[in-house]
């Protein structure tokens, strides 16, 4: 498996330096922010979204387009578009939440293919305790961070999405269970609000929202 081919050599991703992820190839580039995604290093996503953000896109996106609604096709880095929002993440901060300093709005990536459109509305799990297993994302400092987010925005009363476009693997059809992520769309915003239901957290908007952004 690709996976094996570049793997850490630590858990903190301090062997990954820039001129070391520039020599790789696009498809190993990518495999590499797959694995660092899953394991939380967010210093080593980053440095690749700056990579990939580099080069030619006219063959990656090729494939993908007719699959993506039209408005969504520029598509930018996660970081990128948290920057759009007003919220600046330092290295190493997860990019899939964070609260912009000049209000305090809390500000979350909306993994586009697992939003629920159901009864004139929309919702997407935004966190859950995690099943038995050897790795439990929710448990992870990417997973708590976005809990800690989830309750501050539950007690604010909303918080603002940021759609994520990509592909998941089998089964759990979140954004931590990425099979690739084509990237973020930087001019649409979401804005919804937080609902606990019994342990989870679940993000809950108008049905509108959403038929403009796809």
């Amino acid at each position: 498996m690709r996976m094996q081919k570049i793997p850490f050599k630590t858990g903190s991703g301090q062997d990954w330096t820039p001129e070391r992820i520039e020599r790789l190839g696009t498809p190993d580039l990518r495999q590499l922010r797959e694995n660092a995604e899953k394991l939380g290093v967010t210093s080593v996503v980053a440095l690749c979204d700056a990579a990939l953000d580099a080069r030619p896109r006219a063959n990656s996106t090729r494939g993908r387009a007719s699959s993506l609604p039209k408005r969504a096709r520029n598509l930018v880095s996660r970081h990128k578009a948290f920057q759009a929002r007003g919220v600046f993440l330092r290295e190493g901060d997860s990019p899939w939440s964070g609260v912009r300093t000049a209000d305090g709005t809390v500000v979350m990536s909306i993994w586009a293919p697992a939003i629920v459109v159901a009864g004139g509305g929309c919702s997407q799990l935004l966190w859950a305790p995690g099943d038995a297993g050897a790795q439990r994302w929710s448990e992870t400092a990417v997973g708590q961070e976005r809990l800690k987010h989830c309750r501050l925005a539950l007690e604010r009363g909303g918080a603002e999405g940021i759609l994520v476009y990509g592909e998941h693997f089998d089964g759990d059809a979140a954004e931590h269970n990425a099979r690739s992520v084509y990237g973020a769309d930087p001019e649409r915003v979401i804005r919804f609000k937080v609902e606990q239901r019994g342990a989870e957290y679940w993000a809950v908007w108008g049905a509108k929202a959403i038929e403009r952004a796809l």
